[in-house]
């Protein structure tokens, strides 16, 4: 029988779909609207792997309703389905971002997001066109996979330079398939979660057209998968030594944008936060401590209060202090992070890389304002760095000179910004972050999670240190030993293992991102050539 446009996502003789709509009810529903049904039940479900939940199943199980309800669609329809999955997920998963700037941004940023889980989703269904998809259903798995995974890569760099939050990856830090981080990244898991979603969809409906058999055989898969991958390895010893370190969490007193008008409180906060660690600790002891991204909105190398403030905490306690500020030249700005000695002041600063679009630097600026006049909060847009994210710190103690790898805040999303750190040398991860504007949202929890991923793809302990929290202590194994809360004043000591081997994942680079792409592409035009010849036959034998 000829395989038609209007292609199933399943094999030919397991088409239970239909029979989806009769569960329950005598009278099955339209398939739109239990298509749309399905698509925003599954965006909805799958945000339940993100955030304080970290049900990583739900991401799976969220993959799976997405996949029952492209059953049958069409190309353009199935666009229309990814949409509304897409805003069924991102709606609430950035929710953040309405506390921070207002609904209007909120929506665009969901919508734009949508839009290209919107373009996987059409083009999954074009893919799967491919005949051999239809009979070999892991062979339709590793098609989905790969046009989903693209597609999270395409929200790498696209819009505004890209947003990858949200990427199936991220949602598996309390699962299984973090494992398999060190072995291809965040495409790998992504991959495999998108993958297992397809096998589970499959489950159902083999279940339902009753093929025993074949449900058998993708239960097992389903269930090997993740087995597997939760007995891989992952070593979290130290290599090269352990690196003392306190982070200091000086916390606001008003949430919110207006909490960068409160730029010498917040310094004086961490000052305060720094010097009350001598109740723990004696001057000395500490390798290094670690305060967030915009500790100092007064840049301490042009106002002698902030460097006199600063150079205090840190001789108190005889350590250095790497700190957030800002640089401004001409008609730029920079976000730094600068490391300070007692007594010698600046030695060594990193400039972040990836500025946040409508946080940092707005682009469009002129057409943007027509839709909100909050694009005029950030008055000077922020320039680019170019090297890569790495401080390096001389320890006395161990007589050598510790890089530590430090992405700031959302550039922590960032596969490539990450790779790099640790491909220049970085020994342990710090992710200096301000979390400030987004008020009690889940935007610090899910940020976390991703530096909590990256320790465990790049085999590096990790520090998040925000303003004002969520603050965490990390494992190589991606385990959180300790954690602060939410707009509270607050402080953290650890010794963190320095590792200097890489992973697979580290020394392979972008090449796994490279081959999903081109298996994606390759898949999606043998299906457009299956779906063209078809409708060929189809016609002639009219």
């Amino acid at each position: 029988m000829a395989t038609t446009a209007e292609t199933r996502l399943t094999p030919p003789e397991a088409t239970p779909a239909a029979g989806l709509g009769r569960l329950g009810t005598r009278r099955a529903l339209p398939e739109s609207v239990r298509a749309a049904v399905l698509a925003a039940l599954g965006g909805t479900v799958t945000e339940l792997a993100f955030s304080e939940r970290s049900w990583w199943a739900a991401a799976v199980i969220g993959v799976a309703v997405l996949v029952l309800a492209l059953q049958r669609a069409s190309a353009r329809r199935a666009f229309g389905i990814g949409l509304l999955w897409g805003l069924g997920f991102f709606l609430p998963h950035l929710w953040w971002a309405n506390e921070a700037v207002g609904p209007v941004p909120w929506v665009g940023l969901a919508a734009l997001e949508s839009l290209i889980v919107a373009a996987g989703c059409a083009g999954a269904v074009v893919a799967l066109r491919w005949p051999l998809a239809h009979r070999q259903p892991l062979v339709g798995a590793g098609v989905f996979a790969v046009v989903w995974t693209t597609a999270e890569q395409a929200r790498q760099v696209w819009p505004f330079g890209g947003f990858p939050w949200g990427r199936l990856a991220f949602s598996q830090v309390d699962g299984p398939l973090v494992r398999l981080a060190p072995l291809g990244g965040a495409p790998l898991v992504s991959f495999t979660a998108a993958a297992l979603g397809f096998v589970l969809a499959t489950v159902a409906m083999t279940v339902l057209a009753r093929t025993g058999r074949r449900a058998l055989l993708m239960i097992a898969v389903a269930a090997l998968i993740p087995l597997g991958a939760g007995v891989l390895p992952i070593p979290t010893g130290p290599q090269a030594g352990v690196l003392t370190v306190a982070a200091v969490q000086g916390n606001v007193s008003t949430p919110g944008l207006d909490a960068f008008a409160q730029a010498r409180e917040v310094l004086e906060n961490h000052v305060d936060g720094t010097q009350a660690l001598l109740a723990d600790v004696r001057p000395g002891e500490l390798d290094v401590i670690l305060w967030p991204e915009n500790a100092s909105d007064i840049n301490p190398r042009v106002d002698l209060r902030a460097s006199q403030s600063i150079d205090g905490a840190a001789a108190s306690l005889g350590a250095p202090i790497l700190l957030g500020t800002d640089r401004r030249t001409g008609d730029a700005r920079y976000n730094d992070m600068v490391l300070w000695e007692p007594g010698r002041g600046p030695t060594f600063s990193y400039s972040k890389q990836v500025p946040a679009a409508f946080g940092e630097y707005i682009p469009w600026r002129s057409f943007f304002r027509l839709f909100s006049p909050e694009v005029d909060r950030v008055r000077l847009d922020m320039a680019r760095g170019s090297e890569p994210a790495v401080v390096p710190i001389r320890v006395d103690r161990l007589g050598r000179t510790v890089v530590l790898g430090t992405p700031i805040c959302f550039e922590v999303a960032y596969d490539a910004i990450v790779r790099d750190a640790v491909r220049s040398g970085a020994e342990v991860l710090v992710v200096p972050t301000n979390n400030a504007s987004f008020g009690f949202t889940s935007e610090s929890i899910q940020q976390l999670a991703m530096s909590r991923f990256r320790a465990v793809e790049h085999g590096r302990a990790a520090v998040q240190i925000s303003t004002v929290g969520v603050s965490g202590v990390i494992r190589p194994d991606g385990t959180l030993v300790d954690r602060t809360e939410l707009f509270t004043q607050d402080s953290m000591l650890a010794e963190l293992p320095l590792r200097t081997s890489t992973t697979m994942a580290d020394r392979l680079g972008d090449a796994p991102t490279v081959l999903v792409v081109l298996a994606a592409l390759g898949a999606i035009g043998i299906g457009w050539r299956s779906g063209r010849r078809s409708q060929l036959r189809d016609r002639s034998a009219r």
